[in-house]
């Protein structure tokens, strides 16, 4: 296995094969972040890549592992995840596709944020939406469009698109994202991705977006188990 197709695998096949100490988080995170810093100038699926942070988490995940604590540790452990730019993430830009909010760094994590983290997932950064998530493409004055992964000359769809196009680009493979009126399920159909937006609050949204109760988090992915 060449570390050029690590970035291939499913999340629930990176926690198999970390949990059998066949891969290293590490290693495969590597292979993600360089796929990225390939393919996203063409695709616009990131607005900030956060390389730093996501090898750090790697060497965490890694740590963990080694030391056996692999049983009773989530499914996530060391999986490569992104979250779409209107959710605030503490300590890493969070720009919602605007550039009024272009060098806003929170100083809070939204509960998604936080459960990232305590399952010890790999940051890799921001997926590209359109400003404040309110049309069905991901363009934005920011970085431009998120194009289609499979024909560059068409929309991936928003206002998920950028989560949408990095999943299915092989540029990290569980994208968390949000969906009021499609904003998951558009760029999903869009780009051959799977998205789901589940019952509202199964995934807590803060802070509540204007349009309330209409507005869910939820997760795009290639494979309908890995979004389970």
């Amino acid at each position: 296995m060449s570390g050029e197709d690590l970035w291939r695998f499913s999340a629930l096949e990176l926690h198999d094969l970390y949990t059998s100490r066949q891969l290293s988080p590490v290693e495969v995170t590597d292979a993600v972040l360089k796929r990225i810093e390939t393919l996203n100038p063409c695709l616009g699926a990131y607005i900030s890549v956060t390389d730093g942070l996501a090898q750090e988490h790697a060497q965490r995940a890694e740590v963990l592992i080694q030391e056996g604590l692999s049983n009773k540790t989530p499914a996530l452990l060391g999986v490569p995840v992104s979250v779409k730019d209107l959710i605030p993430t503490k300590g890493i830009r969070t720009t919602m596709g605007s550039l009024l909010l272009q060098d806003w760094v929170p100083e809070f994590d939204s509960p998604v944020g936080e459960r990232l983290r305590t399952s010890e997932a790999v940051f890799l950064g921001k997926t590209n939406t359109c400003e404040f998530g309110w049309k069905g493409d991901s363009g934005n004055r920011l970085i431009g469009p998120t194009h289609n992964p499979w024909r560059p000359d068409l929309t991936a769809g928003g206002s998920s698109g950028g989560a949408a196009a990095a999943v299915v680009a092989g540029l990290g493979p569980v994208a968390v994202g949000s969906d009021a009126a499609g904003s998951i399920r558009i760029p999903a159909s869009f780009c051959g991705a799977f998205g789901f937006k589940p019952s509202f609050g199964l995934i807590p949204a803060y802070p509540i977006s204007p349009l309330e109760s209409l507005a869910h988090i939820g997760v795009l992915s290639t494979t309908v188990a890995d979004a389970a």
